[in-house]
């Protein structure tokens, strides 16, 4: 491997269980798990923060399933399906979501929970949105999307990740979604993966391979000028 990093940590968030996480090593081994609970988003926070401290933060790399930024204003750009094009926000559309998030969908990678303005979020969002505040100091910060990660990997063999059972019971499809977040930012780190979105300044998300679909046009956010 060509980089430093020794650990990658996938952040399953969501405010009814507390946040799965789970550790995987430099050869995709395991390392730790758990969950990080509390009543508050700034308990929950403390002791994902905890579980994280023990690691040097030159050494990690963290995937975190959850919008890393809210919207600053309504979107103003939507795809039109039978165009395969931009256009202009119309009357009917709420103006939720970012490039990122519409790139999964227009590439059929998943089914996104639009990311709302601030004033809109619900608690999961402001969670996540906290914990990406809390690790800003760290430099390979990523958002991710496990339902992406396994469409892009269903006809995959061969790859071993290591699988300990010890903290599934809590809520097995939220560890397996940490697991694969871990995975997403493993396989990005060691050039396997790609990273989408970002050209409204609202953050990217990586994926665990390479974009095939990139000739649509979904992947350049518009220019200010669209006639439609």
């Amino acid at each position: 491997m060509s980089n430093n990093i020794q650990y990658f940590i996938g952040v399953d968030v969501q405010m009814s269980r507390g946040c799965a996480f789970y550790i995987l090593g430099r050869n995709a081994e395991f390392i730790n798990s758990g969950w990080a609970t509390g009543g508050t988003i700034n308990e929950i926070c403390d002791n994902l923060q905890d579980a994280v401290r023990q690691y040097p933060s030159d050494d990690i790399a963290i995937g975190i399933d959850a919008p890393r930024i809210p919207l600053k204003s309504p979107r103003q750009y939507y795809r039109d399906n039978k165009t395969n094009s931009w256009r202009k926000r119309g009357a009917g559309d709420k103006g939720k979501g970012r490039h990122c998030e519409v790139v999964i969908k227009s590439l059929g990678l998943g089914n996104p929970q639009w990311t709302s303005l601030l004033s809109d979020a619900p608690e999961w969002m402001r969670l996540g949105f906290t914990i990406f505040e809390r690790f800003a100091f760290i430099d390979n910060v990523f958002e991710v999307f496990p339902s992406a990660s396994y469409r892009m990997l269903i006809e995959e063999k061969g790859y071993e990740v290591g699988l300990n059972f010890a903290h599934f019971q809590h809520g097995p499809k939220d560890m397996l979604d940490a697991c694969m977040a871990a995975f997403t930012v493993y396989e990005f780190i060691n050039g396997r993966g790609s990273q989408v979105g970002g050209g409204d300044g609202l953050g990217t998300i990586v994926l665990p391979r390479k974009i095939r679909e990139a000739g649509t046009g979904v992947m350049t956010w518009p220019v200010n000028d669209l006639t439609k």
